[in-house]
């Protein structure tokens, strides 16, 4: 129990680091969209799958490989060394050369060349990141973690604000001056700027790691990693396919008319799912080092299959709650009502990232056992799910089949890594306990969504009981560990 604490509690302090940015995009979200034209709100988020992708490649895995590593290794400045270089060197090769064919670049994707220059450094500047982020990690050294990351969302908050309200207010009250030439055409520029400009300041922030760490290269090491590494790359690739490319499909098997105000609705509405997208992420920063520092320890597979049980309760919770009060968060995050009319795929977004978290609890068992080729065969099955599915559906229902393809692929993950793992490394899930929950917060939501129209009395009644449910079955737990907490409180005055 007290392992599960200490999870918990890294897990709400990283959570900090991750809700934040994401409330930012939240908070960004009807901003962006009250000032930006579907098209132009597309460009940013067509332009945004491209990073996520770029994000992938430029870390190769080396941040999974270096939890694997420092915490197996007794030569851990080596490990922390050698991952830090090694990311250093790629950076800069990727920097110069997508530097010097940006223009052809521009071109293949038919994007502003500004808007690739843009990405180009984000890139650069986020990947010498990487390193320094996972050893804050791996020292559990949460709080530091977090206040970077907090920081550098202030800063992108501000930055949004001058270039979105503060430069036109000036350009509206100086018509004569210099500041006319500072606001461009199309503002989705200044999306970027402020991305790069919070980017560059967190690496100003981070450099002083790089002294610490030290920059040296053991090669041996560099290859045992890289092999560790690259089934994880290959993974994160596929998974940049399944998060991300639904919303290039749609720009590139629609009709050019409606392509980007399509993907813009779309985008927008996904943004919903980002109240399930900031749990699982933030537990997965708390997760991922947990469980490589408990391999060896007695009884963590019993450990691993209670934090995949309460993850499942809460995430099915917040599935349910985002669900039947969809109404009040349209209007919160999307003002504009002409956004709306992507609202039903909310639910199947919502629960894709739900099965995509349990996925990721579930994949402990190649983790640590040093198989992550599983990982990289099940991530790419969910690539050719959500290519094939989209590639069928989109022309025929738009963005529905693009949000079907989305569950389809993170569900079948799901089953696929649990079946596998049963096998190879069998950890006693309570089968029972979590199909209830998730079975009922199911049911439940498409009772409010799809059948009851998401009315609020009937949705809150169903919240209300899927509650009682949950006190019902984990009342004895939840005493347990409130008197164990009590307990400790006292001991400790």
């Amino acid at each position: 129990m007290s392992a599960l604490k200490k999870l918990f509690r890294h897990t709400f302090i990283y959570g900090m680091a991750t809700v934040l940015p994401r409330i930012l995009g939240l908070i960004l979200t009807p901003f962006y969209t009250s000032l930006l034209p579907e098209s132009d709100y597309g460009i940013y988020i067509s332009l945004m799958v491209y990073m996520i992708l770029g994000n992938v490649v430029l870390s190769y895995g080396m941040e999974t490989a270096f939890f694997r590593f420092v915490n197996k290794s007794e030569r851990k400045s080596e490990v922390q060394s050698t991952a830090l270089t090694a990311i250093l060197i790629s950076s800069i090769v990727f920097f110069i050369t997508a530097m010097l064919l940006r223009n052809q670049v521009a071109f293949w994707l038919q994007y502003d060349e500004l808007f690739i220059v843009y990405v180009i450094g984000i890139l650069f500047l986020d990947a010498l990141a990487v390193i320094p982020f996972a050893w804050f990690r791996n020292q559990e050294m949460s709080i530091r973690y977090s206040v970077i990351k907090i920081l550098s969302v202030v800063i992108n908050l501000g930055l949004n604000l001058l270039f979105f309200l503060g430069i036109p207010y000036l350009v509206s009250s100086y018509p004569d001056s210099s500041l006319v030439s500072m606001e461009p055409a199309n503002k989705v520029h200044y999306i970027f700027l402020a991305n790069i400009i919070a980017s560059f300041i967190t690496f100003l922030i981070l450099l002083p790691l790089y002294f610490r760490i030290g920059v040296r290269l053991d090669r041996y090491l560099l290859k045992k990693m890289v092999k560790y590494a690259y089934p994880v790359l290959i993974a994160g690739v596929a998974f940049a396919i399944n998060e991300g490319f639904d919303k290039l499909l749609l720009r590139y098997l629609l009709p050019d008319s409606i392509a980007e105000s399509e993907v813009g609705v779309y985008g927008a509405c996904y943004k919903l799912g980002a109240f399930m997208t900031l749990f699982v992420t933030a537990f997965k920063l708390g997760v991922e080092p947990f469980f490589f520092s408990h391999a060896n320890k007695k009884n963590s597979k019993e450990t691993y299959a209670a934090i995949t049980l309460y993850f499942t309760i809460f995430g099915s919770l917040i599935l349910l709650f985002v669900v039947v009060y969809t109404d009040l968060f349209k209007m919160l995050m999307l003002p504009d009502p002409s956004y709306w009319r992507a609202l039903w795929v909310v639910p199947f977004i919502l629960l894709a990232n739900l099965c995509l978290g349990i996925y990721h609890n579930l994949s402990v068992w190649y983790k640590i056992t040093d198989k992550t080729m599983y990982g990289a065969v099940i991530s790419v099955i969910g690539a050719l799910i959500t290519l094939g599915i989209n590639f069928m559906l989109i022309p025929v229902i738009s963005f529905k089949g693009s949000a079907i393809a989305t569950l389809a692929a993170y569900g079948s993950m799901m089953v696929i890594s649990y079946y596998l793992g049963s096998k190879k490394y069998p950890i006693p899930y309570d089968l029972k306990k979590i199909g209830i929950y998730l079975g009922v917060s199911v049911l439940f939501s498409w009772l409010s969504f799809y059948v009851f129209d998401r009315d609020l009395i009937i949705g809150s009644v169903l919240l209300l009981v899927f509650l009682a449910l949950i006190w019902v079955l984990e009342s004895k737990n939840l005493r347990t560990m409130i008197k164990t907490r009590t307990s400790t409180t006292l001991k400790s005055r």
